[in-house]
């Protein structure tokens, strides 16, 4: 991992954004049934291919480009949707992108202008939600910080593994998912944080 310049303390702190900004720029999602697999090796091949053409479609505005999520961490059983992290410059200059990223079929889902900027955009085929985020964002370093903790702690990985099949027996949508597997979540998240003397 490149080395961490943003304030220890911004990224162990869990930023909330508005409550009353609606992020839904096509409206709220319709309800999908929740899969969880086995990890597969697929993912991976699948990223690659978006990572190409993310990079040959944005260019250099396309600062950082990153598998993130239970897909990008093997062994580790999850929804086959993938999440993949891009860093650009300004994440509400939508224009410096957008189109772009529209031409690949991505669609602007997501507008959260209070928590970091983030827009997430959705591709269907293969199922993919891009996060975009500035550089030196704290979620995309905690992101990167999770996926590679769980890499190489198989205890948490387990432990995760277990608390993503619970959430899914009691969860219809995918808010609930997450919202049930959050304690688990904050937990692997403060023992990496101690790891590193935060």
């Amino acid at each position: 991992m490149p080395d961490i310049t943003l304030d220890p303390a911004e990224i162990t702190t869990f930023a909330e954004g508005d409550p009353d900004e609606n992020p839904w720029v096509l409206g709220a999602p319709q309800p999908e049934v929740l899969r969880v697999m086995p990890w597969s090796p697929l993912w991976a091949n699948q990223f690659e291919h978006q990572r190409a053409q993310l990079q040959a479609t944005l260019g250099n505005s396309a600062l950082c480009i990153e598998h993130v999520g239970s897909t990008a961490v093997p062994g580790l059983p999850a929804k086959p949707i993938l999440d993949i992290d891009l860093l650009v410059a300004d994440p509400a200059d939508e224009a410096a992108y957008l189109p772009r990223l529209q031409t690949l079929g991505y669609v602007l889902t997501v507008r959260e202008r209070s928590w970091y900027q983030h827009r997430m955009l959705r591709l269907d085929t293969p199922r993919v939600n891009l996060h975009v985020f500035a550089p030196d964002c704290a979620e995309h370093i905690r992101h990167r910080l999770f996926r590679d903790w769980l890499r190489s702690h198989e205890d948490d990985r387990l432990r995760y593994a277990q608390a993503k099949r619970a959430a899914l027996q009691g969860s219809g949508n995918v808010q609930a998912y997450n919202r049930s597997k959050q304690e688990v979540v904050r937990s692997i998240h403060a023992r990496l944080f101690a790891a590193r003397g935060w």
